[in-house]
């Protein structure tokens, strides 16, 4: 590890009222927006902030802004950003005197919350011990239980087999949710409709759950196919005090990770929004919880049924600021300098209304959000009233393909829903990220939508109710260096079969070429040999730049049309590519490991 010496900002008296004083310096363990988020906020604050970073983001915004920087080395995120040794070393070596986790990566594992505190250091966040409880999904819906909180069917222990799986859907229907026991944001989750998903969706889901969390270990719950997601904020203080600060909308999503999100919950009886906050408290006094953390519900019938609970700050947490005049992530480094809650009483009434839009680097095209990543020629924010965007990038920046992809979110206040939709979607047309496909489109159809309007949609209503536009034609270097072009690749991803055009040799080169050798100018593109087969011929093709991680056939199997037969991970999501015909595989021409770009083939499935 590497220290490198950061210009120090001007520094107040600490925390508004002296409330965070005893902090002095603290490391950030993350990257991105929420890594950025904090900085700020530190600063603001009089505390000094010190960046950790992977060697991709050895020049990222974040780094940038912190006093101080070390490098943890390699890419991949188990060589840096989920090593609990290296970061620990990083706070000890800095002077650092606290750790902020953030959210993802480490902020919901417990050994790294001890290691902290056993290295002497201040951890921003809930105890080790609350974290194992709660952030281990199947103790937590023990707890939950005991604490008289609703919740769906579901195991009580972690599953290992399919043949569980296949007993519990016979008894309490399908579908069935299989879900990651220590993580959250719909990693390592996968919906499993009848008997035969079965094997396959367990595979997956440890294999994605173990990549992201560092546990493999899954559970079962019922899943409810027309239920509303809704979370409540909770904060609890190291004097006693146990708060629910509000309520927030989380049911548009797509493969089970969030995309527009709003504060307060819209449509709830009263009675209802109190149970469930009254609830939460219970949930998070039954584990002598401290510090920021969301229990998540799901809402049908006019009924709630306990979700998880997310040990930590949320990614959304940024609406309910926006409705309470609340700084949370400052709430947060008042209870870890030992002060009391600044609002020591639940439900305060929320101000208007606001809608926060997950900005990702993913072409929406089809609906099929695949994972985009490359330079942002220019980002430009729009400046007008009640709107905000927390970013981890700055135009000239690289969104690299190790982590996830967000970009920022964009959040808008408004006295009340209509006029906040209203703004958000002007804001919407304002905002100009250039350079990567991004959700902006996605986020427009949303709030455009009558549907959303009328606060009728479910968790599953966006991928089943709203219209993307198709792909874009090939563009002319295409019709250029090859006349087939009326020829396109057929691909099924996470069990949805799309259209998508022929991708031009140039552009895949160009993906798979270092930053370095990027145009972030022209865009002009350096030219390859050879380009993938069509999907009417049996052609098997990547949706996307990513890295192999599972071949589940060999030359000479026979298949049949929907069969997976490759997993491509990209960007944190892992991404089923299928068969689109009957036949017989040959021309395996990849290796779990291999990393492939966009309409590379990975094999050719010869028809029946």
């Amino acid at each position: 590890m590497g220290q490198v010496p950061r210009q120090q900002a001007e520094r107040g008296p600490g925390v508004s009222g002296g409330s965070a004083g005893r902090l002095s310096k603290v490391l950030v363990a993350n990257r991105g927006e929420i890594a950025v988020r904090i900085i700020r906020a530190l600063a603001e604050h009089g505390i000094a902030s010190v960046a950790v970073h992977s060697d991709a983001d050895e020049k990222a915004l974040h780094v940038r802004l912190a006093d101080e920087a070390i490098a943890l080395g390699g890419t991949a995120s188990n060589e840096n950003y989920l090593d609990i040794e290296k970061i620990v070393r990083a706070a000890k070596e800095t002077g650092a005197d606290a750790v902020h986790p953030g959210y993802g990566f480490l902020a919901e594992n417990a050994a790294f919350a001890r290691a902290v505190t056993d290295a002497g250091l201040v951890f921003i966040g809930p105890s080790g011990d609350a974290i194992e409880v709660m952030g281990e999904k199947v103790a937590a819906r023990r707890v939950a239980a005991q604490a008289d909180v609703p919740q769906v069917p579901g195991t009580t222990e972690p599953v290992t087999s399919a043949d569980e799986i296949r007993a519990f859907g016979a008894e309490h229907g399908y579908p069935v949710a299989v879900k990651a026991s220590f993580g959250g944001g719909g990693r390592g989750m996968r919906t499993v409709a009848g008997p035969h998903e079965a094997d396959d969706a367990l595979e997956a889901a440890q294999r994605e759950a173990g990549a992201a969390f560092g546990n493999s270990e899954v559970y079962l719950e019922r899943y409810l196919s027309a239920a509303r997601h809704v979370e409540v904020q909770i904060f609890a203080d190291t004097h006693g005090n146990v708060v629910w600060l509000g309520d927030r909308d989380c049911s548009v999503q797509r493969r089970h990770q969030k995309l527009v999100e709003e504060s307060p919950a819209p449509g709830l009886p009263d009675d209802l929004r109190e149970s469930m906050g009254e609830a939460a408290v219970r949930l998070a006094t039954a584990v002598g919880y401290v510090g920021a953390g969301t229990v998540e519900y799901l809402v049908e019938d006019g009924r709630f049924y306990f979700l998880e609970m997310n040990t930590r700050i949320q990614v959304e947490h940024p609406v309910t600021e926006a409705v309470l005049g609340m700084d949370l992530i400052a709430e947060q480094l008042r209870v870890a300098a030992g002060e009391p809650l600044s609002v020591l009483t639940s439900g305060p009434a929320p101000r208007g209304h606001a809608i926060e839009c997950r900005i990702n680097a993913e072409d929406t095209a089809g609906g099929q959000f695949v994972p985009s990543p490359g330079p942002i020629h220019a980002l430009q924010v729009p400046t007008r009233a009640g709107v905000r965007f927390d970013s981890g990038y700055s135009s000239g920046d690289e969104v690299a393909p190790y982590y996830d992809s967000m970009i920022g979110k964009l959040v808008v206040w408004g006295p009340d829903r209509d006029t906040a939709i209203r703004r958000t979607l002007a804001a919407l047309d304002e905002l100009v990220v250039d350079g990567v496909p991004t959700t902006i489109p996605a986020a427009k159809a949303v709030l455009a939508h009558p549907d959303f309007a009328g606060v009728a949609f479910t968790t599953r209503w966006l991928e089943s109710a709203v219209e993307f536009r198709a792909a874009a034609e090939a563009p002319p270097d295409a019709v250029e260096e090859d006349s087939d072009q009326s020829s396109r690749d057929e691909v099924w991803v996470g069990g949805r079969r799309y259209v998508i055009p022929f991708f031009s040799p140039t552009a895949a080169v160009a993906a798979a070429e270092p930053p370095a050798r990027r145009s972030r100018g022209s865009g002009t593109r350096r030219k390859a040999a050879g380009r993938p087969g069509a999907g009417g011929s049996g052609a098997v093709s990547s949706p996307m730049q990513g890295t192999v991680i599972a071949v589940n056939v060999v030359d000479g199997d026979t298949v049949s049309a929907g069969q997976v037969l490759f997993v491509v991970e990209a960007m944190k999501m892992e991404n089923p590519v299928r068969s689109t015909v009957d036949g017989t595989v040959g021309e395996i021409g990849v290796a779990v490991g291999d990393v492939v770009t966009a309409g590379s083939r990975l094999a050719v499935v010869v028809p029946a």
